[in-house]
């Protein structure tokens, strides 16, 4: 059974950080392609950033360009997400995604999702 879960939300303030993990269980993990969505209040989900499996390539939205960084560490069936300079733009759940594929709009054709973490950033 494919478990997928999040972690690493949180209130911050303009201007700070977060990391989020996922860790992703009951598939070959380091054989997979993934990212990270999110989804405001009254919005579509939207792609945020991808990885994939075999060279490590990084896709990022460009909202979000220059101030996150997605990483994974295959050992560990882990995957990352550094936000900096977060805004309340950014305030959002966040969805770890399992991807058929990657993009310039994040994870494609998503096999698995996470539950989501919550990010808030207050003005």
């Amino acid at each position: 059974q494919v478990q997928v879960v999040e972690s690493g939300g949180g209130l911050v303030q303009t201007g700070g950080s977060l990391r989020l993990s996922c860790t992703a269980s009951g598939l070959p993990f380091a054989a997979y392609n993934m990212g990270w969505s999110r989804q405001a209040p009254g919005k579509e989900r939207e792609g945020v950033a991808c990885i994939t499996w075999r060279s490590m390539t990084t896709y990022y939205v460009d909202s979000v360009k220059g101030r996150f960084t997605i990483s994974r560490d295959n050992a560990k069936s882990t995957l990352y997400l550094q936000m900096n300079d977060l805004t309340p733009e950014d305030t959002a759940m966040y969805y770890c995604a399992v991807a058929r594929s990657c993009g310039q709009v994040g994870p494609l054709a998503v096999a698995y999702w996470g539950q989501g973490t919550q990010v808030t950033v207050s003005s």
